[in-house]
């Protein structure tokens, strides 16, 4: 009678492909909440800011956009990572850990840079109606909460690439 734990005829323990397939879902998940919090973040400043200011909402949607590209990085990665998944007898433990790992680095970080990105678009909508010399710094630390995320889908391809 095999057991769980027995390894398949190949080698390969029949649990392997969970770790993928955990790594996808961590992948767009955590991404995807991070979006989720940039957007409806930086949307609740841009709502509160064009109360009285209503000529600057389309020039304020930048953080929103920049809070949806995140949850892009976490859906290359997952979708690459759904692709590669195979057969429990073709798929190794090394894999799938890597596979987790690479859904963890671009999910977490898209999860952290959703957040910055939220955090800095909802002060920075506000400040920009107050005072609009504030828009291009905006921008910049915009850009440098949005290249965490970057950060995170260059490691995980990296580590997607990765084979034993």
């Amino acid at each position: 009678m095999s057991g769980v734990n027995e390894p398949l005829p190949d080698g390969n323990p029949i649990y392997g492909p969970f770790f993928g397939v955990m790594g996808a879902a961590s992948a767009i998940i955590f991404s995807a909440l991070g979006a989720a919090y940039g957007t409806a973040k930086s949307g609740t400043g841009i709502a509160a800011m064009s109360v009285m200011r209503p000529e600057l909402i389309m020039k304020s949607i930048i953080p929103v956009v920049m809070a949806g590209i995140i949850a892009i990085y976490g859906l290359v990665v997952a979708v690459l990572i759904a692709g590669a998944l195979e057969d429990a007898k073709k798929y190794t433990l090394y894999r799938g850990f890597v596979h987790l790992g690479a859904g963890l680095a671009v999910g977490f970080s898209g999860l952290a840079a959703g957040f910055a990105i939220g955090i800095v678009g909802d002060a920075g909508v506000r400040g920009t109606a107050q005072q609009p010399r504030l828009f291009v710094g905006m921008i910049l630390i915009l850009i440098f909460a949005e290249v965490l995320g970057l950060y995170g889908l260059i490691v995980a391809i990296y580590l997607y690439t990765k084979q034993n």
